[in-house]
């Protein structure tokens, strides 16, 4: 899931970043064509009930040049400011986010990153949490939200928006962003990333999500096998 550089982060970290029941959503049933206007207030409304998830994740990157395609499946869970995205072969590491600090362990490496979030951190939060408890207005205040649709994705209705970023960070990464949500409970069930410049995008899609679970917070514990090589990559 490696991006192209961003200082002083880098923005490889952005993508990786990308419940107990869903909560009902009584307009979800038999309801009239969604508006933009609907879903930005449905958001709002469901964002101050999140507090966190766990789901499958299913991650597929495609390269347009080369007409190559790769799929890596793993789980997520979040918890306020914490994230455990832990992904399987061909593209196997764990992203561990606890705070400020972010850690990147390549098994295959034996090796662990850790990175300071510092000021990169809002923007980081922006992607982690896209789809996942963010408002209507944090939408539109980092984005150009576009109503797309009502697709069916799976046999089950869901409400497409895209996104195009507003700041220039943002734009240097991704020329577009489309989120595809589950209208019984306001969270993303799949995103689409598009990289600016290549053409190149990847589609995560997510099953199994529970809403606002029971985690433990050991399970948001620092913990590397023996002999693991700890670095702290410099801007």
């Amino acid at each position: 899931m490696a991006l192209k550089q961003t200082a002083p982060l880098g923005g490889m970290l952005l993508f990786f970043v990308v419940t107990c029941c869903f909560a009902p959503v009584s307009e979800a049933q038999n309801h009239a064509p969604w508006t933009l206007e609907a879903v930005l207030n449905q958001l709002d409304n469901q964002a101050g009930r999140f507090h966190g998830l766990s789901a499958d994740v299913e991650r597929t990157k495609v390269t347009v040049v080369v007409n190559d395609k790769s799929t890596s499946t793993g789980t997520i869970l979040l918890h306020g400011d914490k994230m455990l995205l832990q992904m399987k072969a061909p593209d196997a590491r764990t992203i561990l986010r606890t705070g400020d600090s972010l850690f990147v362990y390549t098994p295959g490496l034996k090796r662990v990153e850790e990175y300071d979030l510092g000021k990169n951190r809002a923007l980081v939060d922006q992607f982690m949490l896209l789809g996942f408890g963010t408002g209507g207005k944090q939408l539109q205040d980092s984005y150009q939200v576009t109503l797309a649709g009502e697709p069916s994705l799976d046999d089950k209705k869901t409400v497409e928006l895209e996104l195009i970023p507003k700041s220039q960070g943002v734009k240097n990464q991704f020329s577009k962003i489309q989120v595809w949500f589950d209208p019984s409970a306001w969270l993303a069930v799949q995103q689409q990333f598009y990289e600016t410049g290549s053409g190149d995008y990847s589609l995560v899609r997510y099953s199994n999500i529970v809403r606002n679970p029971r985690i433990q917070e050991s399970e948001f514990k620092a913990h590397w096998p023996k002999g693991t090589e700890k670095i702290k990559p410099q801007g």
